[in-house]
């Protein structure tokens, strides 16, 4: 089904946030790259859409983690803390949490 044109302007603006969220919750610089996915899960249990966030503070080490809602209800308080940023350092599987 195609979003419609208000639907796709709410995730961009949402997506614009949550990046600026994680930019500021971590003190990544300017030209690091966050991006910032919502997709669909097919496994039991799990929620119909989730957000997922990434960003790379080496070429090599990138930080994940998940919000379970769509990008349009993310909230800034759904960010983990600062504290995390290395427990969030991720081999790339994002099959699970």
């Amino acid at each position: 089904m195609l979003k419609s044109v208000a639907a796709r302007s709410e995730s961009l603006v949402a997506t614009r946030q949550v990046k600026a969220w994680t930019r500021a919750r971590f003190s990544l610089e300017e030209d690091v790259v966050v991006m910032v996915s919502e997709l669909a899960c097919g496994m039991p249990g799990c929620p119909p859409l989730e957000t997922i966030v990434a960003f790379w503070t080496a070429p090599d080490r990138r930080h994940q983690f998940k919000v379970f809602k769509r990008v349009a209800e993310v909230v800034e308080d759904d960010l983990p803390p600062y504290w995390m940023k290395d427990a969030i350092i991720s081999d790339g599987d994002t099959s699970c949490c």
